[in-house]
């Protein structure tokens, strides 16, 4: 249950709190390591705490503080030069430093919905090299990475709550109403590397549901703990699907977000890897231009999220796909760190309920019934 104002008197010891999390926790940042921070003007009590945190540690804090409407602005009025070139303070922290987070913290969730899809797909072709590099950095957390959420009104919003309401939520997500977080994710990492170890064990996996029916091999493929580290907060375990090993059908019933857009109740149809029928009730023109991207049409992660303490949509795919008693599975770019080997320049995460009769099968053996594992 999220109480309003149940942080508000100790914010700064939340901050606190959370700055401590992503530094020796998420990060581990050790002495003389370069770091990135980036995020907006809005998270300024965070960005002032990783400041102090991050100098403690003996690390090397770079800031990339963005103000109201940069990215639309940028995305209107670049022309085609500017769109291609890649700065360098983003070529080089992806390629050389130690270290990169984002702390969302948005001015309006919805600035990019005008803004001409080509010239965003422009900009995403232009940085692949770069963003390929940072995959396989992290994937071996020769660069260690985290993505995360400073509550904002526009975010609040976007989820339905009022902004005391939100920061509850979040906060209470990332466990920092716990007096010792760290704790808690550490017990969070053994529970489900009990999971993670019986999946490892399975060469196929079928999601079933009353709308879905959809299978995949896991040879030589590695089911992942994710236990907060890269993600703040986090609850799933996930893997890339043998890439033309995808068979079936999945209905996708909550609404799919790309940058800031949505498309409900997509349908999809997949045969030997590749989408190969698709619609949508609502957004079937941008679904359309989506799936036309090179890598789109096969997918490039399947999970199933095991955080019960998210309990509702929020619309910030950060915290909806590790909602307990669901699955996601994304279409586009795999994880090098699971074996995947798909490359596109989307990543796109589609949502499923579990909860009402879904099931889950390894090899045959059911392991998953109503959104919640049976062993």
């Amino acid at each position: 249950m999220y109480v309003p104002g149940i942080f508000a008197a100790n914010m700064q010891t939340i901050h606190d709190r959370y700055a401590h999390l992503l530094v020796h926790y998420c990060l581990e940042l050790q002495p003389g390591e370069k770091v990135q921070y980036r995020s907006t003007h809005l998270a300024e009590p965070l960005l002032q705490a990783l400041m102090r945190e991050t100098l403690q540690a003996g690390a090397h804090p770079h800031f990339d503080v963005s103000f109201r409407d940069q990215d639309r602005l940028f995305l209107e009025h670049a022309n085609e030069a500017q769109l291609a070139y890649v700065p360098t303070a983003y070529r080089e922290s992806m390629e050389t430093f130690d270290a990169y987070a984002v702390i969302l913290s948005s001015y309006n969730t919805k600035h990019l919905q005008t803004v001409d899809a080509a010239k965003s797909k422009a900009l995403s072709a232009a940085r692949s090299k770069s963003r390929s590099i940072y995959m396989q950095r992290t994937a071996t957390r020769e660069m260690k990475r985290t993505l995360c959420v400073f509550p904002t009104e526009a975010a609040a919003q976007e989820a339905g709550m009022s902004l005391p309401e939100y920061e509850a939520f979040v906060y209470g997500a990332c466990k920092l109403d716990q007096e010792d977080p760290t704790a808690a994710w550490l017990q969070v990492r053994a529970d489900q590397q009990a999971v993670v170890d019986r999946l490892n064990t399975c060469k196929e996996v079928r999601y079933v549901n009353a709308d879905s029916d959809i299978s995949f091999r896991t040879d030589g493929r590695i089911w992942m703990n994710s236990d907060g580290r890269t993600n703040m907060p986090s609850g799933e375990v996930y893997t890339s699907p043998v890439e033309d090993s995808v068979n079936g059908h999945i209905r996708f019933n909550y609404p799919g977000i790309f940058m800031g857009r949505e498309i409900e109740d997509i349908r999809l149809e997949v045969k030997n890897g590749e989408v190969v029928q698709w619609e949508a009730k609502r957004g079937q023109e941008l679904l359309d231009k989506l799936l036309e991207t090179p890598g789109a049409r096969r997918f490039g992660e399947a999970a199933i999220g095991t955080n019960y303490s998210i309990d509702r949509l929020t619309r910030n795919m950060l915290f909806d796909e590790k909602m307990g008693g669901t699955i996601h599975m994304a279409l586009g770019q795999s994880y090098p760190a699971t074996g995947g080997k798909n490359e596109s320049d989307v990543h796109w995460d589609l949502l499923a309920n579990m909860r009402d009769g879904g099931q889950i099968f390894a090899d045959g053996e059911r392991i998953y019934e109503n959104g919640r594992f049976t062993f």
